[in-house]
């Protein structure tokens, strides 16, 4: 009762990731395997929940590098915190059953799936509300290359939320399944979201041990608004392309396949040109962060009293 609620995010995280981990595996058995429905609910469901135990752990991260920067431990504790927290588990356990409206399964499953999806407008609904005091904070820390990295991954929750809440709408569902749209929605997440949160985690390590000096750090700013530029570019491209392969799905009888690729060419080109530009930016962090993290020094333990 007494921890934080981060503490909480990781121990739920890593033990769901276990679980989940195990379960993907299932299609080892004949029972699974042999029956394609079967298999492929398995592993929506496994890797789907597994997406959301590896996002409490990285969330968990985020929640105590909030902290950090704050000086309190307020919001670890407050009851909107855990709010969001049992919010995300139970959408962890539930909300992957949009995955497989597609598929001939039960329909309980896909309406629980749907009613869960659904609660994600609570968080949508509260970071519109709350975006005049989250601006006020950035304003004020937004100096703090960590803190950028925090509020990059904000700004992509909200564009995640934007896109996931339609997906998980049935009549919308069945024309972005199996599309760029998909992708776009997890490289949108996995990047924008956790990448982000990851590198304000390791960017405050080497802040706090002053392995590079703040005044170097801060030209990084250029390299911050690359990555998030063209990461917003290659994420439009994929989605603008899914939604049109989307609509050719649904009105096959319009053009040939083959036309209809052709047609998204410029969409493939953005994606290519943004996608290297974000490799480079994402690759000039990755650097950094870990040679400084090698530079790094052991602490010493004290020795045992002989």
């Amino acid at each position: 009762k007494k921890q934080p609620v981060y503490i909480w995010m990781w121990l739920t995280g890593f033990c769901f990731f276990l679980f989940t981990y195990l379960e993907s595996n299932l299609w080892l058995i004949p029972f699974f395997r042999n029956n394609v429905v079967y298999e492929l609910t398995v592993q929506w469901k496994s890797y789907g929940a597994m997406v959301g135990s590896w996002n409490m752990l990285i969330y968990g991260c985020g929640i105590y590098l909030m902290d950090k920067i704050s000086g309190t431990k307020e919001y670890g504790f407050s009851k909107t915190a855990f709010a969001i927290y049992f919010l995300g588990l139970f959408n962890l356990m539930f909300n992957w059953g949009h995955h497989i409206y597609t598929l001939p399964t039960h329909s309980l499953i896909k309406n629980i799936a749907y009613v869960v999806s659904m609660t994600e407008l609570i968080l949508f609904v509260r970071i519109i509300y709350l975006w005049k005091s989250s601006l006020s904070t950035a304003l004020k820390h937004f100096h703090y290359l960590p803190y950028k990295f925090l509020m990059a991954a904000d700004i992509w929750i909200f564009l995640t939320l934007a896109l996931a809440i339609p997906m998980s709408i049935p009549a919308v569902n069945i024309y972005t399944h199996g599309t760029h749209v998909t992708v776009g929605h997890t490289m949108g997440a996995t990047i924008g979201i956790n990448t982000m949160l990851l590198f304000a985690f390791i960017f405050d390590i080497i802040w706090k041990e002053k392995i590079i000096a703040p005044e170097k750090i801060k030209n990084f700013n250029l390299v911050y608004w690359i990555a998030n530029g063209a990461l917003l570019s290659f994420w439009l491209a994929l989605v603008i392309a899914g939604f049109l392969k989307g609509h050719w799905q649904m009105h096959p009888a319009s053009v040939p396949f083959s036309a209809m690729m052709s047609s998204l060419k410029p969409f493939f080109i953005i994606f290519f040109i943004a996608g290297s530009l974000l490799f480079l930016s994402l690759s000039v962090f990755i650097f950094v962060a870990v040679s400084a993290l090698v530079k790094m020094k052991p602490q010493a333990t004290p020795q045992a009293a002989t």
